[in-house]
């Protein structure tokens, strides 16, 4: 359960502390495969709630969803189409549902926590 929480943090403050510079150039295809792959971590703080998370899935799914958005986002720009514009919304949709979901199961799981503290209280 906290492995992926571990790993957000960690890959935070090494984006922090690592001197990277995506060149402007490359930026629409860095956003584009950023957003893919924290829909993939979302996707699996979700599946890890729900106690189906594998990690085969993940890493397949956190690095093939980051090529193939900026692949397309790429292809978009080659044929001046803005394709990238679908990734944008796919990615986002599933991100914001897969958050609404995590919050949920965590809304419930403080509710249940304030309820047994109030049995205990009585």
């Amino acid at each position: 359960m906290w492995m992926p929480i571990f790993g957000i943090l960690l890959g935070i403050l090494l984006g922090m502390l690592l001197p990277v510079k995506v060149p402007m150039a490359y930026s629409s295809y860095m956003s584009i495969a950023v957003l893919a792959a924290l829909d993939s971590v979302f996707g699996a703080l979700r599946s890890s709630l729900e106690g189906k998370f594998e990690t085969d899935v993940f890493i397949s799914g956190f690095f093939g969803n980051a090529v193939l958005a900026a692949g397309l986002a790429y292809l978009g720009d080659r044929l001046d189409v803005p394709i990238y514009l679908a990734a944008i919304f796919a990615f986002g949709n599933r991100m914001f549902e897969n958050f609404a979901i995590i919050r949920r199961h965590f809304l419930k799981y403080l509710g249940k926590k304030s309820f047994l503290e109030d049995e205990k209280g009585d």
